[in-house]
């Protein structure tokens, strides 16, 4: 049987779709997250950019906001859930930035952040001198654990879970499947075995694996 291992905790709807594939599953929190201590610029905000759930964690139920500008869908979700009005979504940061310049270049923002956050969105906005203002919500610390077995196929969902994971094992001869190309850029680092998601979505990443060891 082949052995996977997933470096965040996935859901009950998200395991059922390894049901069947006999493969066997592994699972651990690679990163951790912890809301900080900021300050809201004002109770009302026009325009806010998201670029994980994170971010909208930190910020639900804190403060009125009018437009969301979000990076994935699953972002743009709960940002919806909690109320607030969805002006855009983008796949990646760098997308949501050039639909920025191109649709909204007159307005301000604010970017809701974590401590590792890509430079995309902030490079981009002040090459073409969009007004924001970013504000650090939430830190991501590493969590390393050193694994005994190898695995056959290791899930990444962000740069920083590729960072803790290395830190205490090798990828060897490790399939490792990625969210996205920021992420498969860090894994690249450590080995070529690597496959990246259609979709930067945590279903489309799992779906890779089934579909990948189906055919093996």
């Amino acid at each position: 049987m082949k052995s996977i291992l997933s470096t965040k905790k996935l859901s009950t709807s998200q395991k059922q779709l390894f049901l069947n594939s006999g493969l066997s599953l592994v699972e651990y929190d690679a990163i951790n997250t912890e809301t900080t201590n900021f300050k809201f610029p004002s109770e009302n905000i026009k325009n806010a950019i998201f670029t994980s759930k994170n971010s909208v964690n930190a910020v639900s139920g804190k403060v009125q906001v009018k437009n969301c500008f979000c990076v994935g869908e699953k972002t743009a979700d709960l940002a919806n859930e909690s109320g607030f009005h969805i002006q855009e979504i983008a796949d990646y940061g760098k997308d949501l930035a050039e639909i920025i310049i191109q649709k909204y270049s007159k307005e301000n923002f604010i970017f809701f952040c974590g401590n590792k956050r890509r430079d995309d969105i902030p490079e981009i906005l002040k090459k073409n001198r969009i007004d924001f203002k970013e504000i650090e919500v939430y830190k991501t610390t590493l969590s390393p654990r050193a694994f005994s077995q190898e695995f056959d196929g290791i899930l990444f969902f962000s740069p920083s879970a590729v960072q803790s994971f290395t830190a205490k094992n090798q990828l060897n001869d490790t399939t490792a499947f990625c969210i996205g190309n920021t992420t498969a850029a860090e894994a690249r680092k450590h080995t070529n075995n690597i496959i990246t998601a259609t979709k930067p979505s945590i279903e489309n990443v799992i779906v890779q694996v089934v579909k990948y060891f189906k055919n093996k």
